[in-house]
């Protein structure tokens, strides 16, 4: 049940029929008229702003037609207990208890519905993510957008739509030569004890890779690694095949697994660079030209020459980007284009690119490609990770992918364990920077937002084991006549926010809305338990050792919740802590 959806459409028919009987004008739309959650300070369970976004057609002061509304309002609804009307408009409802025996009964009947918008179209999406480059392990900067994209397609999968996880690899190019020339020395060093050359900036001198080198002689006995440009494709391929090896165990760790990894070489030797070119002249997207120097190049190193250019700035960029390299050979952005052509030839609704930060600058370009390919705007939602800070002790932890001396995502997690990284790099925004304190998130106190939760569904489960029940049971009752007390209908106030959470998490692509919902329905959930310390009548557990119906249906509707909350998270939610 979503009591704000509700609402709104029985606001709606109020209006309808009063305009049928010539009382009130209305619009063609009623777009713009919402159900909210009013603010703290009125005692209330819903407002609504219907009079404010009807007072200019019916020509009368937003005030005088609330009082109107509302009194209309309460004479068709027999569960609200009390209605009015407040400055510079709104129109507060408060329901009688009843109404919440009624909720909880609902919600706890269709446990595993309860959230979902059932009426909103059901789209099919395509999200791709991570996309690391295939040399070594993931590190902390790949950590967030990979819990990003996972949890947004969690939750676009639990309101009902179709999603493909999918992970770009490029494995095409000079940084791909310089990874597989890397492998090579190490297998040199490993086999026959030669030094390897750190001195050569353009190789990678991770230790990880003396374990590919490991990997690749002990299964290629019959390779010969005397010369490397005889073994030079047949070692990509092999050293490719190790990174991957190692970044799907790294995402496995963080609980990730993609439906789908397409190959950037393969899309080239396939000719769909081309391919994807020749659509682009045919509809007129590309011209031979000249443009100018990037910002913050110096102007007079700058040499402009012909280039073949993609229209950009037709569809909203601030330049043209250049699609060939002045030796012939493709950008990146080209065989970029020539992937997204493969995307949108395989008919999803939308597209989402979850970058990194370094990637912000790239948004213009590609979503202008997607829409000269599709013909359609908005088909590509691009959502910006923005950088991680690791701080321990105190003190920073810095990153060098190069260098080798980074902090891996599996690194993270030995620290720290899966759950603590999926929420903590959750908790905040992905457009904004994010602070993630190794002391901090092992804290078992109310400042670790993860163990708030996990504590609340402990103590939950507890009540239940008391009565050698499990909190996952089906709970049977006859009878939803419940009186709650006004502490805890303020906790069933909050459980009926949950649907708007999922609704704007999953229309907005911004999950962290979750655990920052969980966290304060948790908090409202401790602070009632802690009144049982004062007041008997607050405790789950009554003298007699019993847990009454009315308690333990409670306990049920705020743990369903806090489970479909952690299982999107990608979470566990312990019945003991």
């Amino acid at each position: 049940m979503n009591i704000f959806e509700l609402y709104l459409d029985k606001i709606k028919s109020v209006i309808v029929d009063l305009n049928k009987n010539n009382h009130l004008e209305i619009p063609e739309s009623f777009n713009g008229i919402n159900a909210e959650i009013p603010p703290p300070k009125f005692d209330c369970d819903i407002s609504t702003n219907v009079a404010m976004v009807l007072s200019k057609i019916n020509k009368t002061s937003p005030l005088q037609l609330a009082e109107k509304l509302a009194l209309e309002i309460k004479n068709n609804d027999s569960e609200i207990e009390t209605i009015s009307v407040a400055k510079p408009g709104f129109i507060n409802i408060k329901f009688k208890p009843s109404f919440w025996s009624n909720f909880i009964k609902d919600i706890t009947d269709n446990a595993d519905n309860f959230g979902i918008n059932e009426k909103e179209k059901k789209n099919n999406y395509l999200v791709e993510f991570v996309s690391a480059n295939p040399t070594g392990p993931l590190h902390v900067g790949h950590c967030r957008g990979a819990i990003l994209g996972d949890v947004i397609s969690n939750v676009l999968i639990f309101n009902k739509h179709k999603v493909t996880k999918e992970y770009y690899v490029n494995d095409y190019g000079n940084q791909i030569i310089n990874f597989t020339k890397s492998v090579y020395f190490r297998i040199r060093e490993v086999h026959f004890k030669e030094t390897f050359p750190e001195d050569n900036p353009d190789l990678y001198p991770g230790d990880y890779l003396i374990d590919f080198a490991k990997n690749i002689i002990s299964n290629n006995s019959n390779l010969n690694f005397d010369n490397f440009d005889e073994i030079s494709d047949k070692l990509t391929t092999l050293s490719i095949e190790q990174a991957l090896l190692l970044i799907k165990n790294n995402l496995k760790s963080l609980g990730i697994k993609h439906d789908n990894f397409v190959s950037e070489k393969s899309i080239v030797l396939n000719n769909e660079v081309e391919s994807v070119i020749d659509f682009l002249e045919k509809n007129n997207f590309i011209y031979k030209g000249k443009i100018k120097a990037p910002a913050g190049e110096d102007n007079k190193d700058w040499v402009e020459r012909e280039q073949l250019l993609f229209k950009s700035t037709d569809f909203g960029d601030d330049k043209d980007r250049a699609l060939q390299k002045s030796d012939g050979t493709w950008t990146y952005f080209a065989s970029d284009v020539a992937y997204h052509k493969n995307k949108v030839d395989r008919n999803f609704d939308y597209l989402i690119n979850i970058l990194g930060a370094d990637h912000a600058g790239y948004i213009k370009r590609i979503t202008s490609s997607v829409e000269a390919l599709s013909g359609k705007k908005d088909t590509l939602i691009c959502k910006i990770s923005q950088l991680v800070k690791l701080i321990k002790d105190n003190k920073p932890f810095k990153m060098s992918k190069r260098k080798g001396d980074y902090i891996t995502v599996d690194d993270l997690i030995e620290e720290v364990g899966k759950d603590a990284t999926r929420f903590i790099m959750l908790n905040r925004s992905s457009d904004v920077e994010l602070d993630f304190d190794f002391d901090a998130v092992k804290e078992k106190s109310k400042d670790n937002p993860l163990y708030y939760v996990q504590y609340c569904y402990a103590r939950i489960s507890s009540v239940f084991r008391h009565i050698d029940e499990d909190v996952n049971s089906k709970i049977e009752l006859n009878d939803f006549n419940f009186e709650y007390s006004n502490d805890e209908i303020k906790i069933l106030k909050k459980l009926s926010e949950w649907p708007k959470c999922i609704d704007a998490a999953s229309t907005k692509l911004e999950p962290h809305r979750i655990p920052v919902y969980l966290y304060d329905l948790a908090s409202e959930f401790h602070s009632y338990w802690n009144l049982g310390k004062q007041f008997p009548e607050k405790r789950f557990i009554n003298d007699q050792k019993i847990v009454s119906p009315d308690k333990l249906i409670f306990l049920k509707a705020i743990s369903n919740v806090i489970k479909t909350g952690m299982d999107i998270v990608g979470v566990d939610t312990p019945n003991q802590m």
